[in-house]
């Protein structure tokens, strides 16, 4: 830097003051000296230059910490990308351990498949021959079921007893329950309604109703006749004539004895069946052998168990009581009570039939 000279402070002088006198030049200060100027110039190079050293050390203080920091994270960073190398490693040689695990549990689904359809195959093969021989045994129980409950079903037809056909009932009950098959449950249901319907049905009483027919047979001999001069019901023969009184005079005598001998000799009636007033004294012995061969047939239809043959020689046993007897005896209407007893105990027996069973018996050996 250099001094101002002193004619760089007087500036030139204008036109209109050209003829102005020169003013007086005045003194410099002491500090603004060449010598003064010179030193605070160093003094502000001095401070520039240590300005520009402090921002330089500054500088490489940031610049060594930068370089630290880079080269941690490029330490941080090789670190990282070896453990990711070594992350990566490890997962390609535990994915090429899960792809053989995964190859050999493959395999061995594969084998257990086939050794699964093997069995089922065996399994529906076992199946198939327990179902044979389940459906074998149930159809020999069938078929026993079925010739018990027949041959009980005959007996009791013929001998009019359903005890063995009960007994047989029950047993088949007893063995289809320990067989514990369900397809023969509706077999089950139905033996167990026939039995029920058996024991409530009420049967006729064979000792009894053989008891009333031999009663009947024994009064046929003494049943009157609707032509036979017999005893009515009152006990007075309305024919025999009339007592003459010993105390009655002569022609009151002869007179009741003239009228005895003329009703005896005519009689007046109303007749309800012509064939019984005309039948004559030998045809009453056929009739009434007739009767007995009737009510004899109708016990040996009771006995075979015949309910229908029954009812119908019961039925002529009746009409024939009711047509050659007289109506008013006593003996006749015993007879007629003794007979209608019998029909109506006849009429309720029904023959012993299990129907339910048979059908059930025969859907069960259909397969059904």
């Amino acid at each position: 830097m250099s001094a101002a000279s002193p004619s760089d402070d007087i500036s030139p002088p204008s036109s209109s003051s050209a003829a102005a006198p020169a003013p007086v030049p005045a003194t410099l200060a002491p500090h603004q000296t060449p010598a003064a100027m010179a030193a605070a110039a160093t003094l502000l190079s001095r401070i520039g230059i240590g300005i520009v050293a402090l921002m330089a050390l500054a500088a490489l203080v940031m610049t060594i910490s930068l370089w630290n920091k880079v080269s941690g994270m490029k330490e941080q960073l090789a670190r990282q990308s070896a453990e990711a190398t070594a992350q990566s490693m490890e997962a390609r040689t535990l994915a090429r351990q899960a792809s053989d695990t995964v190859r050999d549990a493959a395999a061995r689904v594969a084998l257990v498949e086939t050794r699964v359809a093997e069995v089922a195959l065996q399994r529906s093969q076992l199946e198939e021959l327990m179902q044979s021989l389940s459906r074998s045994r149930d159809e020999n129980l069938v078929v026993d079921i079925e010739s018990a409950v027949r041959l009980a079903l005959q007996q009791a037809q013929v001998t009019g007893n359903v005890e063995p056909l009960l007994a047989a009932l029950k047993a088949g009950d007893l063995r289809i329950s320990r067989a514990a098959q369900p397809r023969l449950a509706p077999l089950q249901r139905a033996m167990q309604r026939d039995a029920d319907r058996l024991r409530s049905n009420s049967s006729v009483d064979s000792a009894e109703a053989l008891q009333k027919l031999d009663e009947l047979m024994r009064n046929v001999d003494d049943l009157p006749t609707l032509n036979a001069v017999a005893v009515r019901g009152t006990g007075v023969n309305a024919w025999q004539p009339e007592p003459i009184p010993a105390d009655a005079p002569w022609w009151r005598r002869a007179l009741l004895t003239v009228r005895g001998e003329a009703r005896s000799l005519v009689r007046v009636g109303r007749i309800q069946s012509p064939e019984a007033i005309l039948l004559a004294p030998e045809q009453t012995y056929f009739l009434r052998e007739n009767l007995k061969l009737k009510l004899l047939n109708a016990r040996l239809s009771l006995l075979s168990r015949q309910v229908d043959a029954t009812r119908t020689e019961l039925a002529q046993v009746g009409a024939s009581l009711n047509r050659y007897f007289d109506p008013a005896s006593r003996r006749t209407q015993a007879a007629a009570t003794l007979l209608q007893q019998l029909q109506a105990q006849v009429k309720t027996t029904e023959p012993a039939r299990v129907d339910d069973t048979l059908a059930a018996l025969a859907t069960a050996a259909a397969g059904r």
